[in-house]
């Protein structure tokens, strides 16, 4: 990384996002600080002895921050959309957890080589595509936090937790390994993903996140990704459970619950936290009403919904009722890559009268919301120098970049260029 501890970045446009874009703007850098915002004029003379690095036709950005995704499948590629079966078939999701459950049936030593180099894609691909942050779950935690510590990325990494059926004795082993702060560091902060609900019963929701309350640890978890997550819950019927009885260990002893996995997570106490939620793809109105009342965010992840076929998203809905939504990418194995703009580009075309101020929201100040990094996803006096450059030509950048395949001309962290 390039360090100057004293500069004063100037370009043809400054996007804070929490306040409207400041032409000819400048930043002051110190010591990976944001120390002062306005004009050049303005910041320039009060500091003519800073180091100026002038972008010329370009905006700044705060470094984006990508909610949702998964490192450790950064090797993946989606390849074709998976079919829906027929009856008694699983499901195009299903289906798609196969695969992934046949990922994972390999040596410790395989595994290691396969995550050592999946997670250096995906770092390398997150700054490449302006991505200074991100919420990454992984189940192969213990390799990916030695990883990640030493990147120049900003990481809450949650440790993902699966304990269900005949495998519910491992929960408090996995509830370990996700919530073991050892790896922790200045940009490494820790958190805890008990997966989602046809994978993590009931007790142990609870139990995790009772730890996360204790411990003052992030939480995560897939939520309503499929509309076959309420048959399951209910009846231990459809797709998910043929997906436990072909690859898992079933028994009968899993507690059943009828309503859904939204209501379920009120019920286990999850809205009452700042729980992320990943994806929310099926939700009523009293649905979206239980989550409007409560503390958790949604993240979206608009290309992996695409990838799947899934009903229209309600994410315009949910903030309109105060729900804090963000976007994410979820991981290769369901999206192209980790290009968090391209979530936005394909929000803009789906929702062209939607202001392009709001769709940056989501990949910025919501995003840094739904990970609990307020120092994160805007550019104020105080945060750290995580910042974003796109060149531009118009009187309008935010939109600019959403309707041209632009990628980042440069890259800081903490005030170093990356």
């Amino acid at each position: 990384m390039e360090n100057v501890d004293r500069q004063l970045l100037c370009a043809a446009w400054v996007a804070p996002m929490i306040q409207p874009p400041i032409a000819d703007g400048a930043i002051l850098v110190d010591r990976g600080r944001i120390r002062e915002l306005g004009t050049r004029k303005q910041i320039l003379a009060r500091n003519s002895d800073a180091a100026i690095c002038d972008l010329g036709p370009a905006v700044i950005l705060p470094g984006l921050v990508n909610a949702h995704t998964h490192l450790e499948l950064s090797d993946c590629q989606p390849g074709p959309r998976p079919a829906d079966g027929a009856e008694g078939e699983a499901s195009a999701f299903a289906a798609w957890l196969v695969g992934m459950l046949r990922r994972t049936r390999i040596s410790a030593e395989e595994m290691e080589r396969a995550v050592t180099g999946a997670v250096a894609i995906g770092v390398e691909q997150c700054l490449r595509f302006g991505v200074t942050t991100v919420g990454d779950i992984s189940r192969q935690c213990r390799l990916t936090r030695r990883l990640l510590r030493p990147s120049p990325l900003r990481v809450v990494s949650f440790g993902e937790v699966q304990a269900m059926a005949q495998r519910r004795g491992l929960l408090e082993e996995r509830l370990a390994i996700a919530a073991d702060e050892t790896m922790a560091g200045a940009r490494l902060a820790i958190g805890i993903t008990p997966h989602a609900p046809y994978s993590v019963e009931p007790d142990g929701y609870r139990r995790c996140l009772q730890t996360a309350r204790d411990r003052r640890l992030p939480l995560a978890t897939h939520l309503a990704e499929t509309k076959d997550e309420a048959m399951f819950l209910a009846w231990h019927a459809g797709p998910l459970r043929e997906l436990w009885d072909q690859w898992l260990t079933w028994d009968d002893s899993v507690p059943k619950f009828i309503g859904g996995p939204i209501r379920l997570a009120r019920e286990l106490g999850l809205l009452d936290h700042p729980t992320l939620l990943a994806h929310v793809n099926y939700c009523d109105d009293d649905e979206l009403n239980l989550l409007a009342a409560g503390k958790a965010s949604v993240v979206y992840c608009p290309r992996t919904h695409e990838f799947f076929g899934h009903a229209p998203h309600r994410w315009r809905q949910m903030r309109r009722r105060g729900i804090n939504v963000a976007v994410g990418t979820d991981s290769c194995a369901s999206s192209p890559d980790l290009n968090l703009v391209e979530e936005l580009r394909l929000l803009h075309r789906l929702t062209p009268d939607e202001p392009v101020e709001n769709l940056w929201e989501l990949a910025t100040t919501r995003a840094a919301r739904a990970l609990g990094l307020p120092d994160a996803g805007a550019i104020r006096v105080g945060d750290f120098a995580d910042l974003v450059t796109f060149t531009c030509s118009t009187e309008d950048p935010l939109r600019e970049i959403l309707e041209r395949p632009v990628v980042p001309n440069s890259v800081w962290i903490e005030g170093n260029r990356v």
